[in-house]
């Protein structure tokens, strides 16, 4: 009986102990382009909040020596539902559409294509809700890092 009253009391223990643990969770609605930034500087990266000359606002921020901008979608009330990262690379036209294709075909979540001039660009779609937690946002941003850094020696 005491082996049974103390295994109990371990499992009940270590699941309340990972409470503590829990993720933060994203706001309901999304974020608002202040949080994005604020999100972004405190994980250490430099965030600037755009304004485009028609009023919208988007995020300035750079990983390993690459520019991006996050679009904020789907916003209500300035919280918004989604975002999309956005990188573009200025290869002089190196790249064609086969190329883009290339990486396309091979590579999962982040898609990539080229503008008129044959520059390629880098995008990934973020959706904030339902809901979610900052954890997990942290693992988005860390496949977007990744993918930029792939990318520039796809592109080489």
């Amino acid at each position: 009986m005491k082996i049974t009253i103390l295994a109990c009391s371990t499992v009940l223990l270590l699941g309340l102990g990972s409470g503590g643990a829990l993720a933060k969770n994203l706001p309901a609605g999304g974020l608002t382009v202040g949080e994005i930034a604020s999100w972004l500087q405190n994980d250490g990266y430099k965030a600037q909040v755009q304004t485009a000359k028609d009023g919208s606002q988007n995020v300035y921020s750079a990983s390993d020596g690459v520019g991006f901008h996050i679009y904020p979608y789907d916003c209500k009330n300035k919280r918004c539902g989604s975002f999309e990262f956005s990188a573009g690379f200025d290869t002089k036209g190196a790249l064609s559409p086969q190329k883009i294709n290339e990486w396309n075909k091979k590579t999962r979540w982040v898609r990539s294509y080229v503008d008129d001039v044959n520059d390629p660009w880098l995008e990934y779609d973020v959706d904030l809700t339902p809901g979610g937690t900052y954890d997990l946002l942290d693992d988005e941003f860390a496949l977007w890092r990744d993918r930029i850094s792939k990318f520039q020696a796809f592109i080489k």
